[in-house]
């Protein structure tokens, strides 16, 4: 049984959940002062979420948007 979403109703419209099989590290991208970021790598797509909050679930972009924000981030 997947667990009920707290962004569910309480009577109808559920949003079910299922925890991500995968495995997050810290990005290379986080800062020193604690604002960690992990990234999974996805068959497809990569995740971001944040390490503090992992409970609220995880951003997740094509390859195509990643080597993207990678190729923007790395030239700035």
């Amino acid at each position: 049984m997947r667990p009920k979403s707290s962004y569910s109703a309480q009577d109808q419209d559920c949003i079910e959940v299922t925890p991500s099989p995968a495995r997050f590290r810290k990005s290379s991208y986080s800062g020193v002062n604690g604002n960690c970021v992990e990234v999974a790598d996805l068959p497809s797509a990569a995740a971001i979420r944040d390490s503090k909050h992992p409970e609220n679930g995880h951003l997740t972009f094509s390859t195509t948007e990643w080597a993207a924000f990678l190729t923007t981030s790395l030239t700035r």
